[in-house]
């Protein structure tokens, strides 16, 4: 594992009682809001009296429907509390609400969970600018651990993410960029984990919950508000924890999370904690083939340069990435430095290997853009990860996030062009293998969890059914699937659209380059306030994770 892993000093924050990763896992990716909500209910409503409901978010929007006619998750969190379970949960405190955040929502949802006799307490322990990222659910059943279940991804319990597979978007609508819409459609994925790792979930949690920092540290105007509206800024006693559900797959997960360094420190992670940055650090180094990445914000310099380093190292190596067409936002003041940090990223990948990057946006058979908020990435079709981080500055040094990377034990088919590969290898692409991987000489062969995940992807931005993937399964051809069914439907567009509509969703994303006016201001306000840096000085004097 430790070839694709980080170790334990790689990991680098010997103050988190975190292990360095689990094995005998399963893990289910349930893509689309529509999807998770419906598992969610269906967990939390089994639940009984002493079973526990921990969670938290960067939104929750209490009257948010999880299914058609409900409930809601305020209605849902409070009907487990009154059952007797133990509901806790972790809200970010939020911006305010005229900042087109969401104190308000945050604030509501913990109050009716409390009333109902849970306990939900809005979190800003972060840097100024910062916020909460994480989207955890963590289910556990004492007595009963073989039906523990966690969920870890990109999705939170607000408006907006309950879309389905069509993509006609949720009817409980976020105001995005009028470009998406009255009912933006909205793409994003969920994993429901199983096994030893619900304990390491479980137990980042409860790191959290008991750290024993003020909850508000950012003056006195929000402590007094908070005063006001009789906030809880106390967290009671967490019930003991269980022990680790008992082993149940094939999966090794390793639990990967983002702190900033800050003050007063986190008594979990005293200097922060960077193990998301540094995990695709080391995995894009070992990537020969193909990185799949689905992104909200691939936008840093910084994460860039890794790619670009990765593609001019390996001639073999393609970056497929799937992003959002348009910002979430408008406007003279608001679209640009969204607009900036992206630009600049794609260019220094084209400018490594122009022909062998390929970005690419959706759209639904409306027409209307897909709002990509999914954060996935898959390399070689062997470690993936999915959670809650973005592939950016902030995700990964700033705020708090949470994502967890794969290994399956179980290997899949060798690509019908891996011969090929293996016949052009240097000398010096051999010499780059750690003393690990050449004591395992399988550790690069493809895992079927990691393949069949991006399969389902493409299969879906392709409009293809199951069984229908032949040419997605090695990586040059789907590739060349996407590329073709890109051009086939740009060109369609292009000519009007008045002709039967070609099979798929996605199109060459192309970006509008900004004028020098805008490029002149625009690019400190990205760097300063919407891709902010928090790592320690040293590390950003070494430009390092």
């Amino acid at each position: 594992m430790v070839e694709w892993f980080l170790s334990t000093r790689e990991r680098g924050n010997p103050d988190s009682s975190i292990p360095t990763w689990c094995t005998g896992n399963t893990a289910e990716p349930l893509i689309h809001g529509i999807t998770y909500f419906d598992r969610l209910v269906a967990e939390v409503d089994s639940l009984r009296e002493g079973d526990h409901l921990f969670f938290t978010d960067w939104r929750g929007d209490p009257d948010e429907r999880l299914r058609d006619e409900g409930p809601t998750v305020a209605s849902l969190f409070a009907a487990a509390a009154k059952r007797g379970v133990i509901v806790k949960g972790l809200l970010w405190r939020s911006h305010l609400d005229k900042m087109a955040y969401s104190e308000e929502e945050n604030r509501n949802l913990g109050d009716a969970v409390r009333a109902a006799g849970g306990e939900v307490l809005l979190d800003q322990r972060v840097r100024r600018g910062g916020s909460h990222h994480q989207k955890l659910v963590v289910i556990r059943h004492p007595g009963e651990p073989e039906r523990d279940v966690a969920f870890v991804g990109g999705i939170d319990l607000c408006h907006s993410r309950r879309d389905g597979p069509l993509h006609l978007g949720d009817p409980q609508a976020v105001q995005m960029s009028g470009k998406y819409g009255k009912n933006p459609p909205w793409h994003d994925l969920q994993l429901a984990l199983r096994g030893p790792v619900v304990g390491a979930l479980d137990l980042s949690f409860r790191e959290r919950w008991t750290d024993p920092a003020p909850l508000d540290q950012h003056g006195p105007i929000a402590t007094i508000m908070d005063k006001l509206k009789h906030a809880d800024d106390h967290a009671d006693p967490l019930p003991p924890q269980p022990p680790d559900p008992p082993p149940c797959g094939t999966l090794a997960v390793q639990v990967l999370r983002t702190y900033p360094a800050m003050r007063p420190k986190y008594s979990f992670a005293p200097n922060g904690e960077r193990t998301i940055a540094r995990a695709y650090t080391k995995a894009i180094r070992k990537a020969r083939h193909l990185i799949y990445v689905e992104d909200q914000y691939l936008w840093s310099t910084e994460v860039a340069q890794l790619f670009a380093e990765a593609l001019r190292s390996t001639p073999t190596l393609h970056l497929v990435a799937v992003v959002p067409r348009y910002p979430d936002v408008d406007g003279r003041l608001a679209l640009p430095p969204n607009e900036i940090g992206r630009e600049q990223a794609l260019s220094v990948c084209h400018l490594a290997a122009p022909d062998r990057v390929h970005v690419f946006d959706l759209e639904n058979h409306q027409g209307t853009p897909v709002y990509v908020h999914a954060k996935v990435c898959v390399i070689d079709d062997i470690w993936c990860s999915v959670g809650s981080d973005n592939f950016n500055r902030r995700s990964w040094t700033h705020d708090s996030e949470i994502s967890c990377a794969i290994l399956d034990e179980t290997r899949a088919d060798r690509n019908p062009s891996d011969d090929d590969r293996d016949d052009r290898k240097s000398d010096e692409d051999r010499d780059r293998k750690s003393e690990e991987d050449r004591d395992d000489p399988r550790s690069d062969e493809p895992r079927r969890f990691a393949r069949d995940l991006r399969i389902r992807l493409m299969r879906e931005h392709l409009d293809r059914t199951e069984g229908d993937d032949e040419d997605l399964v090695d990586p040059v051809s789907a590739v060349k699937a996407m590329t073709e069914t890109a051009d086939r439907l740009r060109a369609w567009s292009d000519d009007g659209r008045e002709s039967e509509r070609p099979a798929g969703r996605v199109f060459p994303h192309s970006p509008e380059r900004l004028p020098w006016h805008q490029r002149f201001w625009s690019l400190p306000v990205y760097r300063l306030f919407y891709d902010p840096d928090g790592r320690p000085w040293r590390e950003r004097r070494r430009n390092a994770f």
